[in-house]
């Protein structure tokens, strides 16, 4: 049983409480990735249902997004660990039977579904180490050992997730699990440590631990001119749309990377150079600004929440949504390497939409029973 006092708990309550804001600037940037993908697939006959399929996902996904949202915050504590250890049970299935596509096996083939379980995991970990955490730190012992389980469930998916091969989906686990590691209050002296380690070991990974083609794309991120018909052709591409676009933009449909198809995959990972060049640095910058907001938001829930489960679930939420943002727009602008990470709400795909909204639907649990003090004895 719960061990707090019941709130005015009325469905109609917890719909008008919910955090209004931050979910309607959510359905603007859905609307707007509808628009952008519109006009990205335009020219294209076989995508050209696309923009449709996408606009079909928003709303489910909203619809999903408040009824979960409006789920009590110790249903999310009671469904952690058995979602982690499903997500990773998935996961080692799809290293024994994963269907393979773009060289990569990372997807599981259910009849007529086809799911990728390590865009489940990114919100299945943050999950199950706030309920780790809430748990040992209720205990009021901060001993650094605790810290040492919290790695071990962060490692297991990282590693399977990486012989997938994916490299940016197993940096965004481990930098989302980490993020939660400094929120439940890692030592500063560890993370320093950890950062000089990684320092050191980059050279080594880089030649020893990383693929060819993995190589490849650092070395094209450095200097996308080294095989500008090859590798590099999609970098430069995208610096040739993002630079043509200049204050205001050329204007809706009217970008000629976009509309003759100059770049490759630009209804899904490289969308953000459609944004760039048909609404220019304006359009580029108010996007950035509108998802700032969003994360201003949900730090700002996370942080009032009495419970240490809602507090990490919910920053972990926001990390897990903002490295999709910093890593997509990195990459397409030649900041990062190209891993393969979707502009959140506006790059046509299921997958990561539903763990998107998975994601806002828990800080949106956290700010309806932000006044409640949950023990361990309050799960499920």
């Amino acid at each position: 049983m719960a061990s707090y006092a019941p709130l005015n708990d009325d469905l109609l309550s917890r719909f008008l409480r919910m955090p209004w804001v931050m979910i309607l600037l959510v359905l603007g940037l859905s609307l707007f990735g509808v628009t952008v993908l519109y006009s990205a697939t335009i020219t294209n006959e076989a995508e050209s249902l696309l923009p449709v399929k996408h606009a079909v996902r928003v709303v489910m996904a909203f619809g999903f997004l408040l009824i979960l949202g409006m789920m009590p915050l110790n249903f999310w504590a009671a469904i952690a660990y058995p979602v982690y250890f499903g997500a990773l049970v998935l996961l080692v299935g799809v290293e024994f039977f994963g269907s393979t596509g773009g060289g990569a096996q990372r997807w599981l083939e259910i009849g007529p579904i086809r799911v990728q379980p390590s865009e489940f995991m990114k919100l299945a970990l943050l999950l199950a180490l706030a309920r780790y955490y809430h748990s040992v730190l209720s205990s009021g012992d901060r001993k650094f050992v605790f810290h040492l389980p919290a790695l071990m469930m962060i490692i297991a998916p990282v590693m399977l997730v990486f012989r997938q091969p994916d490299l940016g989906t197993a940096l965004m686990l481990a930098a989302t699990g980490f993020a939660v590691m400094f929120f439940a209050g890692l030592r500063y002296w560890v993370i320093g440590l950890g950062l000089i380690s990684s320092v050191v070991a980059a050279p080594l990974a880089f030649f020893y631990v990383l693929k060819d083609y993995q190589r490849e794309r650092v070395l094209t991120a450095i200097n996308p001119s080294r095989d500008p018909l090859g590798a590099g052709y999609q970098i430069q591409q995208a610096e040739i749309a993002i630079g043509s676009g200049g204050y205001d933009g050329r204007g809706f449909m009217q970008g000629t990377q976009s509309q003759l198809d100059y770049i490759p995959e630009q209804h899904t990972d490289f969308i953000f150079t459609v944004i760039a060049e048909e609404f220019g640095f304006i359009g580029s910058i108010g996007l950035i600004v509108a998802w700032l907001a969003i994360f201003a938001l949900g730090f700002i829930i996370a942080g009032r929440s009495k419970s240490t489960f809602g507090y990490l679930a919910a920053s972990g939420a926001v990390v897990t949504v903002a490295f999709y943002v910093f890593v997509n727009i990195g990459m397409v602008s030649g900041l990062l390497p190209v891993v393969g990470v979707p502009l959140p709400m506006i790059s046509y795909g299921g997958t990561a939409m539903l763990t998107v909204m998975a994601a806002f639907a828990v800080i949106c649990a956290t700010n309806l029973d932000r006044e409640r003090q949950m023990t361990f004895n309050s799960f499920f």
